[in-house]
């Protein structure tokens, strides 16, 4: 800040109010995600390691850009319409209780599947499996649920590939075509296929009507309840405002069928606010940091012992 406070406009007047903006938010977000270890932090010791997708991928951009704060929201709204999904989740997980810890372990599953090593992603899946075990149970419908289901596990997998997909091709850096869509949704397969998932639709159009016209979607009361703390989560006040703008950014874009099963509404000119929004975070957080870390692991060598090691 010392040498930011030196730096003047042409004008004469201080530079220093976009790089405390960017500072504020950006140390306002990092907080969020701080209830554990970061998942890429031995990632250089796997250098040459492409995992799942590599620089090349659609995953990247996407995983790497500011819209997936719209899309992870997006997600949690899409899977709170399926009312087994919605039972596991209110009766296992402290979501109520720990919001932050369970955004801190969502994000770092994202992460490491997204840019980690190979070693990294397999280990995010495995511990996510196990975490599925015990969730066993019966929903308020009466129908029984186990997270293991590989129909259960497609629901939740595919409403995340859909609403990071739809988030970005709303909200990203840069147009996708249906050709990009594509790719995206087939690079995850790869990790849908690890957790065991089934059926997965092999592109975005087959993936969007998959969502639209599943069968099991219905109103429930833990889906109201999971809805409900979406809109009005308790997160540090620093944050709730920008929160809102995503939120309502994340409403734009769910289907019509799981609005209406879920009690959300829609205003006028709520994704040309959440576009500007994204913009914004976009320019206050610059470049994701996993994706550098990612990149700096692809591009070092491993060296002639096997030894993994950067350059």
């Amino acid at each position: 800040m010392g040498r930011a406070m030196k730096r003047r406009s042409a004008g004469g007047g201080l530079s220093v109010v976009p790089d405390y903006v960017r500072g504020r938010v950006s140390a306002s977000i990092g907080a969020l995600f701080s209830r554990g270890s970061y998942p890429l932090a031995g990632t250089l010791g796997y250098a040459g390691d492409p995992g799942l997708f590599g620089p090349d991928s659609m995953t990247w951009p996407v995983v790497g850009d500011a819209a997936v704060f719209v899309g992870g929201i997006r997600a949690l709204l899409v899977q709170a319409a399926h009312p087994e999904v919605a039972a596991g989740v209110a009766e296992h997980s402290r979501y109520r209780q720990d919001p932050l810890g369970r955004l801190t372990r969502t994000a770092a599953y994202v992460t490491a599947t997204s840019f980690g090593a190979m070693p990294e992603a397999e280990s995010a899946v495995s511990l996510v499996r196990r975490r599925h075990g015990p969730v066993t149970g019966m929903s308020a419908r009466g129908k029984p649920y186990d997270a293991s289901d590989p129909a259960l596990s497609a629901w939740v997998h595919n409403a995340l590939t859909d609403s990071l997909l739809a988030a970005y091709r709303h909200y990203g850096a840069r147009l996708c075509d249906e050709r990009d869509a594509d790719r995206f949704v087939a690079e995850q397969r790869r990790v849908g296929a690890l957790l065991g998932a089934e059926p997965l639709p092999a592109t975005a159009r087959s993936l969007t009507c998959w969502i639209d016209e599943h069968p099991a979607l219905a109103s429930s009361v833990e889906g109201d309840e999971a809805i409900r703390f979406l809109r009005d989560p308790p997160l540090p006040r620093a944050v709730r405002v920008g929160y809102g703008v995503l939120f309502r950014a994340a409403v734009a874009t769910v289907p019509n069928r799981i609005v209406q099963i879920s009690g959300l509404s829609r205003r006028p000119g709520d994704a040309q606010i959440g576009r500007a929004a994204v913009a914004a975070l976009r320019w206050c957080l610059g470049s994701s940091p996993d994706w550098q870390r990612a990149q700096a692991r692809c591009e070092a060598r491993s060296t002639p012992s096997g030894d993994r090691s950067p350059q």
